[in-house]
């Protein structure tokens, strides 16, 4: 079992060594993969996917966060976004995952450079993000109707907390509340039918889209209805510790250390999640490294939030996590594999991307190591 580190200077020791191995990877990956969007490695070499998809603004969000002395990886993050816009201006491709693609590019470059084109990037990707918004249920609507006879004009999904700092950027900046209004309102509802009382965490909310109502419960990437998706329960974790970043409301935190408290109590020797933490007995060795790297980004956020004596308990466990993702899951000798972080798992339920590294586990390792260095600029906050 890896330990956490027992002081300062033995934790920066591993986390600076762990920085200087991830540009030296990072260096020669983006020799093949260059201005494009990686998702899923398979037998050592992301494939690429187009603009549109989900996970679009993990590279060049990586790229942004390992710039500092490497401009190479600030064309290829600028390249990125410029090649974004032909989605955004195309409008049809978009759904509730335009935070996960713009909070990494626009916002992030912004904050690190200001320029006015990022800043209207964002506000737009905002705008459509808010148009989502379904006002008699109180929540942002969830994909769209990709396949003839697709009717998910009531769906909404766990994933979408993270996309809401994208709507409280756009009110910091623009001085209008209604972005915020509409985040603070499905967060509402991912308190009120996404997290249960004991911390674990639905994936997919099927409502009335005319009433509001809620209709059923949907297992989506976890194993059933009532299981726990272990990447559900980060993206709750870490999205509500960032509502309450950006709000100060004490019900976003308390929400954010229920589900960190599950999250924890559910881990395996190597801190490090099965990919649904109630999946049958057979399948629970299979891990999901992206959880992980993703709920230590949120518990490391909370240790900032919650009052100091108790803040040390949720950094040492977002460190043990990350320590433990380097040490025992780290592909970073390895020149036959792309990813950095091995063992992900996207949908176990369709049996896609099993067992391999995917770009959103390596963006959140490298975004806790970022934290764990005390870099200032994070792209959520």
């Amino acid at each position: 079992m890896v330990q956490a580190a027992n002081s300062d200077t033995i934790s920066k020791q591993w986390v600076d060594e762990a920085w200087e191995r991830t540009i030296l990877k990072v260096k020669r990956t983006s020799a093949r993969i260059g201005a494009n969007f990686p998702h899923a490695s398979q037998g050592g070499r992301y494939g690429l996917e187009q603009p549109q998809w989900w996970t679009a603004g993990f590279w060049p969000g990586m790229l942004w966060l390992l710039q500092e002395g490497n401009p190479g990886f600030r064309e290829l993050a600028e390249q990125c976004e410029l090649k974004l816009d032909e989605v955004l201006d195309g409008y049809d491709h978009l759904d509730h995952d335009l935070g996960f693609i713009w909070t990494l590019t626009s916002i992030f470059n912004y904050k690190l450079n200001g320029g006015e084109t990022s800043r209207r990037r964002a506000f737009k990707a905002a705008s459509h993000l808010a148009g989502r918004f379904n006002v008699k249920g109180n929540y942002i609507r969830a994909w769209n109707p990709w396949r003839e006879g697709d009717n998910n004009a009531g769906l909404a999904i766990i994933d979408c907390a993270m996309n809401l700092p994208l709507l409280y950027f756009a009110s910091r900046e623009s001085g209008d509340p209604r972005y915020a209004h509409i985040a603070e309102a499905h967060m509402s509802t991912v308190l009120a039918h996404f997290i249960r009382p004991d911390g674990s965490v639905r994936h997919i909310v099927r409502f009335d889209p005319q009433s509001g109502e809620v209709a059923e419960y949907i297992g989506g990437q976890g194993h059933a209805p009532e299981s726990a998706w272990s990447r559900g329960t980060a993206w709750a974790l870490y999205g509500t510790a960032l509502a309450a970043k950006h709000t100060g409301r004490q019900d976003y935190i308390d929400a954010a250390k229920r589900v960190a408290h599950f999250f924890l109590s559910q881990l395996p020797e190597d801190a490090v999640p099965a990919w649904d933490f109630r999946a049958p007995s057979e399948t629970k060795t299979l891990r999901d490294s992206s959880a992980g790297a993703c709920a230590a980004c949120g518990l490391l956020l909370i240790s900032e939030l919650v009052p100091a004596e108790e803040s040390d308990s949720y950094k040492q466990a977002g460190e043990r996590i990350i320590e433990s993702l380097y040490r025992n899951y780290g592909a970073f000798d390895d020149e036959q594999e792309e990813g950095l972080i091995l063992h992900g798992t996207s949908h176990y339920p369709e049996r896609k991307n099993v067992d391999v590294p995917l770009i959103y586990g390596d963006y959140f390792f490298v975004e806790g190591l970022a934290r764990l260095r005390g870099d200032s600029v994070i792209p959520w906050e």
